[in-house]
């Protein structure tokens, strides 16, 4: 029995999904993250024709599974009148330039000032639940020192939807940084694989990581950096920072993959405050209109002056 408040979704098995695990089903079927589905498991919230049944239970076609999302708990958390650059709005999603120095979503050390606390005070009570209790309407983020668009997810319709685009790398996503040196090649793809460094802070280049795909194309070239647009194909953590690199340019000011190379004397006037990167272009299908809509994020100040002297 669900608790008032909680969604109630029943999928039958089609043909295609005869004889697959249950979690991996319900994941086909909702949308939902696996990693979400395995707490509704946990919790007795997914049945299997109306029984609960592990997760790796076989599923035949015509079986019932029966998936309760429970109602959003309110997070204990504070809106912040914080101002928002908004690049397009509407009642399922807001796309913002996130500035550089906010962290998207509370964490120990940072249960204020972020983002979540911002769209808050902006959305009210219309925020998806499925991210949890700390990330309402989080879908996906950037990292603090990247400034650029990132889009938030006002109902449960619309997170599942983005969530489902982020999976199959249907998102249009690019990027501009400075790096360091001088990219002889006009195009390339970076085509390796990314998991967690030694650093649990770090990530790496390793043989035993998740596929990653950075589409790298110069745009301008200086005395000793680069400006190149970034096209991500897939979507790892501080996936543009560990590629570039890896490939023996990493970006300007990135305090984590760097180096320790220093900035240029003719830019230390500039408040550059860590990486040179930039979420400028942002595409996705509409959660409800089927639309393709994309975003644009102007480059932010610090940018603009780092080109001039590039």
């Amino acid at each position: 029995m669900s608790a008032e408040g909680s969604a109630v979704s029943v999928y039958l098995v089609p043909d295609e999904l005869d004889g697959e695990r249950l979690d991996h089903a319900a994941a086909v079927l909702s949308q939902l993250t696996r990693s979400y589905l395995q707490k509704l498991l946990d919790a007795g919230q997914i049945l299997l024709n109306e029984k609960s049944s592990k997760a790796s239970a076989r599923v035949k076609e015509g079986d019932r599974i029966t998936v309760t999302v429970p109602e959003p708990e309110q997070p204990d958390l504070i809106p912040e009148n914080i101002p928002l650059d908004i690049l397009y709005e509407d009642e399922d999603v807001l796309v913002i330039n996130k500035p550089k120095n906010m962290v998207v979503h509370p964490a120990p050390g940072h249960m204020s000032g972020t983002l979540v606390n911002a769209v808050m005070y902006h959305c009210g009570d219309q925020l998806s639940g499925i991210g949890g209790v700390m990330r309402p309407g989080i879908v996906h983020r950037i990292d603090r020192n990247t400034t650029g668009s990132l889009i938030i997810c006002k109902n449960d319709l619309a997170h599942q939807s983005i969530a489902a685009q982020l999976k199959d790398h249907s998102i249009t996503r690019k990027y501009r940084a400075i790096c360091y040196g001088i990219l002889k090649e006009d195009d390339l793809v970076i085509d390796r694989p990314i998991g967690r460094d030694r650093d649990r802070k770090r990530m790496t280049v390793t043989e035993g990581g998740k596929r990653a795909v950075t589409h790298v194309h110069v745009l301008q070239r200086g005395n000793d950096l680069t400006e190149v647009e970034c096209v991500l194909e897939t979507g790892r953590t501080h996936q543009i920072r560990v590629h570039l690199s890896s490939i023996g340019h990493p970006v300007l000011g990135d305090e984590a993959y760097a180096g320790g190379r220093k900035i240029p004397s003719r830019m230390r006037e500039i408040p550059i405050e860590g990486q040179c990167l930039h979420a400028m272009i942002l595409g996705f299908v509409h959660p409800r209109t089927g639309e393709y809509v994309e975003t644009a994020a102007p480059l932010p100040e610090y940018y603009q002056r780092i080109q001039k002297v590039l």
